[in-house]
């Protein structure tokens, strides 16, 4: 059992009031082509249909809801490379909080866009989200402000409620593969999974070019990795040590899959689902089809986590790949 200081499947149900006063439960949709292609039955999560586009909104508002007074009225500081910046920008203006925002130079630009359009001051600093999320939490305790990490657990118990629609719409799921990046969502949906059915498999995804989480989970021990991958909400090179501990005892197996077959997986999606996905939101397709072989014959749910593509990377894949795309499948020749 885990121990008591970890969050518990009572913390995301009484999250779900918060993230229910903003939001509805996003679509699980099953796919006849995409369980043909991995040779299992494929549900897709739809997170990619929240407002900002992206999962991380329902931890920003469970979170803003819990602030006391004080904490609101120092404002809202924290590093995003985008969905989790929008995810704050987002509770900080339905709860009429300050927000500032640190991303890395060369961030998205259209989350980047998106974060300010909410109301947020986003300030680019650093080469990528762990230099931003280091420099913005010196300026938080500058200012006297509230620091917010990726991986707070009010965080972690509002995204976890999407699990708890999955598991409301297919009781009898097998399998649910879900991306990581800080880990607030596979947290999330491990607890509500093993807490409701114990025999449900989750299992972890993550790009091989910014395997850092993945190391860590498997050596049991914080690990630095090199961090090269396009999929910027997956993108860190540091571990997290309290989603970490979540993983270690819930997570069944952490799977990872190549820039290139989350690009081929993003082009997926376009073709079977009619939805964008960012790299981040593929990566749980990506890895599926690669380890097909161990999801024969399951129930399964991808998550897709966000759908926040920048339009250069898209135009990129598309030239990459050629014009033929209504045929195109090349993770499965």
């Amino acid at each position: 059992m885990p121990d008591q200081t970890m969050p518990t499947l009572h913390d995301i149900i009484s999250a779900r009031p918060h993230v229910n006063r903003f939001l509805k439960p996003t679509p699980l949709y099953h796919y006849a082509t995409l369980s043909e292609l991995v040779g299992a039955q494929v549900w897709i999560k739809h997170e990619n249909h929240q407002p900002i586009g992206a999962f991380k909104v329902r931890g920003g508002l469970n979170l803003a809801a819990n602030l006391d007074l004080a904490a609101r009225r120092a404002g809202l500081f924290t590093a995003s490379t985008g969905n989790h910046g929008q995810s704050i920008a987002f509770a900080a203006r339905a709860f009429g909080i300050k927000a500032t925002i640190a991303a890395p130079e060369g961030a998205n630009p259209g989350k980047v866009a998106a974060m300010r359009g909410l109301g947020a001051k986003v300030v680019l600093h650093g080469s990528d989200f762990d230099a931003a999320r280091e420099w913005i939490m010196d300026v938080a305790e500058e200012q006297g402000g509230h620091f917010i990490g990726p991986t707070d657990e009010p965080l972690i118990h509002g995204v976890g409620t999407y699990a708890l629609e999955i598991l409301e719409t297919l009781p009898d799921v097998q399998t649910i593969i879900v991306p990581v990046g800080a880990g607030s969502g596979v947290c999330g949906t491990s607890i509500v999974a093993k807490s409701i059915n114990p025999h449900i498999q989750v299992f972890g995804a993550q790009s091989s070019q910014a395997p850092a989480m993945q190391r860590s989970w498997q050596a049991g021990e914080m690990l630095t990795a090199p961090m090269h991958t396009f999929a910027e909400g997956i993108a860190t090179r540091v571990p997290f040590a309290n989603t970490q501990r979540i993983m270690g005892h819930y997570l069944d197996d952490f799977l990872l899959a190549s820039d290139e077959e989350i690009e081929q997986a993003i082009v997926l999606h376009l073709q079977h689902t009619h939805n964008l996905a960012e790299g981040a939101g593929a990566v749980a397709l990506a890895v599926a089809l690669k380890y097909k072989e161990r999801l024969a014959g399951k129930k399964v749910v991808l998550v897709l986590s966000g759908g926040n593509l920048a339009l250069e990377r898209l135009y990129q894949i598309f030239n990459k790949y050629g014009a033929n795309l209504p045929t195109f499948s090349p993770i499965i020749r």
